[in-house]
């Protein structure tokens, strides 16, 4: 009997124990421990988006670095392998921010253009300035432009905004490029 009574007691002990553990702990089980803001799909479509053009435009510009010997083509490709990497960096912090993982390469339709534009040897460049230079960015300008205007989350609306003028400072300066490569070709 006074064993029943010491498990009995005991028994209620760890039960009192454990309602004061779970009025200190959340209701819902494996919850994070910081809250993880959830993303509009039209908002992480635009971080997927933006985050393989990025990469498209760093792994064009570093084929661009090995493959032409125009100094002008080497110059711009060297800024956009440094200014999209940068871009790059501020997108993946604020996609993990949200909870999101962005893609880390090119998509699978611009690997194989990138695959394409490398095998050539003649007009390398001129194919780099239009496809990487002046194309790339004329999609990437549209694709933050929509953003900037229609993003529902306030920081990724927020990066779109800043991030425009310098795609469009690109844009200009790739079709520049693009036509001093057209005009040696000639």
């Amino acid at each position: 009997m006074i064993k029943n009574v010491i498990h009995s007691a005991l028994f209620a002990s760890v039960l009192a124990m454990s309602g004061a553990v779970q009025a200190q702990t959340p209701a819902t089980p494996n919850a994070p421990a910081a809250p993880v803001n959830k993303l509009d799909s039209e908002d992480r479509g635009f971080l997927s988006d933006a985050a393989q053009s990025g990469h498209l435009e760093i792994a064009g510009s570093k084929l661009a670095l090995e493959k032409s010997g125009n100094a002008d083509v080497k110059t711009f490709a060297q800024k956009m392998i440094d200014d999209h990497t940068k871009v790059g960096q501020k997108l993946e912090a604020l996609a993990k921010s949200k909870g999101y993982e962005p893609p880390t390469e090119p998509s699978l339709v611009q690997s194989a253009k990138l695959k394409a534009m490398g095998l050539r040897d003649e007009g390398f460049d001129k194919a780099y300035a239009g496809e990487i230079g002046v194309t790339a960015h004329e999609d990437a300008v549209k694709l933050f432009e929509k953003a900037s205007q229609n993003a529902k989350d306030p920081d990724v609306k927020q990066f779109a905004t800043e991030t425009l003028p310098g795609l469009q400072q690109h844009l200009q300066a790739a079709k520049t490029l693009e036509q001093s490569v057209q005009a040696k070709t000639k």
